[in-house]
Parts: structure tokens; sequence; C-alpha cells
């Protein structure tokens, strides 16, 4: 079955930086998209960039364009997501997810209900 494993979150001073980590198992990883949401509390979850596993193509929320990476390493299929400049307003519950199976969609999508996997969460603080 598919699992996705996030790691690397933490406590963080403002313009600080930290690593995220999806490890992913159970995925056949042609035409999948693998995003990273986050989720502050009393807010919905929201789409912070993507990347697809086949071509390491990009996209990003404007909100992290220029602060964020998103990449992958396809031995370890595991994707990466590199936060630097980190805001307070970056506190969140990071998540990765996985849309899978569709090599012919060239859609980027950001709707939480696009993607068919989940992880469980890191959580990432960052103080003023």
């Amino acid at each position: 079955h598919v699992q996705l494993v996030e790691s690397g979150g933490g406590l963080v001073q403002a313009g600080g930086s930290l690593r995220l980590s999806c490890a992913a198992s159970g995925l056949t990883f042609s035409g999948y998209v693998m995003g990273w949401f986050r989720q502050a509390p009393g807010k919905a979850r929201e789409f912070v960039d993507a990347i697809r596993w086949s071509t390491g193509s990009t996209n990003y929320a404007d909100s992290v364009k220029g602060r964020f990476t998103i990449s992958r390493d396809n031995a370890k299929n595991t994707v990466y997501l590199q936060l630097n400049s980190l805001k307070p307003e970056d506190t969140a519950d990071y998540y990765c997810a996985a849309r899978g199976g569709r090599p012919y969609d060239s859609m980027w999508y950001v709707g939480p209900d696009r993607y068919d996997y989940w992880g469980q969460g890191t959580q990432v603080t960052v103080s003023s």
C-alpha cells in the first residue's frame, strides 16, 4: 500500500532554514506529482509546491517562491522541501501528498482534493 512519511520539522527562528523529507513507498511514480501542503491552526490546508516525478518540473505558491525549493531523489524515493528565510507566518503542519497514475495530465493542481495520498504531517514552528 502507499505510504508517505514526513520528517524534518521543528522549531526555528525567523530567517532560519529547515529541510523536510517525504519518504514514499508503494508508488509506481510514473505519472505522479508529489506535493507539499501546509495547514496553520484554524486555517484551511493550502498548497505550497509540487514536483512531477518523471520530469522534475515544479510549481510554487506565490507566497513561497524564492524561499522554498522542492526536489526529489529518485534513488531514495524521497521528496524534499527546503525552507529558507522562514517567517512566523510559515508556522504550520506540513503535509506531503501524491497525485498519481495520470502520465498524460500536464495540469498543475493546487486543491487538496486533487491529491490521492497523504502523509501524517510534520510540524514547523517559526519564532519571531
